[in-house]
């Protein structure tokens, strides 16, 4: 299976998405991790990748999809990509579609996780002040939310018209948020991984 985490910086993708890597198996294929990757790589790509992150604005889909592109066959090799913050235009979708095609498979459900962007705020300009990421500089993060807003609006429909959009409370609690995704995926057949049963320790003479 194959699913997509929708939602703004900071919304809770990568949260909920390490918690179905450890449930389900799958592989997130998160592009705010590779991206920061590649910035501290020193690589001519991480210098060019730094630079625009630090101006809040977004890498360019060729950037991106190529990125993606490299991590997909272990993706398949698990079973199924987790897609954390890509897809965020349509070009983007509609490439995705392709590579994915050429792979026979497709994206089975997209989870929108549906937030307030003031209370991101809040919460981004508490993160910033606990970790200190440039890219969470609170002018930069409105900057990033408003490119967000802009350019992944058409997304909506896009993933609607296909009868895979999905909406979540993101604004609950980490436990609802994991409740409802899950719920979601239940309905889908997504299987978990099963757990190692708990075996007591041997008695010691």
């Amino acid at each position: 299976m194959n699913l997509i985490l929708f939602g703004p910086p900071a919304a809770g993708k990568g949260t909920q998405a390490q918690r179905l890597v450890t449930e389900h198996g799958m592989v997130q294929l998160s592009t705010g991790d590779m991206l920061r990757a590649a910035k501290t790589s020193g690589s001519a790509l991480g210098q060019q990748v730094a630079g625009i992150m630090d101006r809040g604005e977004l890498v360019s889909d060729e950037i991106v999809i190529a990125l993606i592109e490299q991590h997909l066959p272990a993706a398949e090799a698990a079973g199924g990509a987790i897609f954390d913050g890509f897809p965020r235009t349509v070009a983007q979708a509609q490439a995705l579609d392709g590579m994915l095609s050429h792979r026979h498979s497709q994206i089975d459900v997209v989870l929108r996780l549906v937030v307030d962007h003031h209370a991101l705020l809040s919460r981004i300009a508490k993160r910033f002040e606990e970790q200190g990421r440039p890219d969470d500089n609170p002018e930069v993060f409105e900057t990033r939310l408003s490119a967000y807003a802009a350019q992944t609006a058409p997304l909506l429909p896009y993933y609607q018209i296909s009868g895979k959009l999905i909406e979540v409370d993101g604004m609950a609690d980490i436990a609802s948020v994991s409740a409802a995704v899950d719920a979601a995926l239940d309905k889908l057949g997504l299987q978990k991984v099963p757990q190692p049963r708990f075996k007591p320790a041997a008695p010691v003479d």
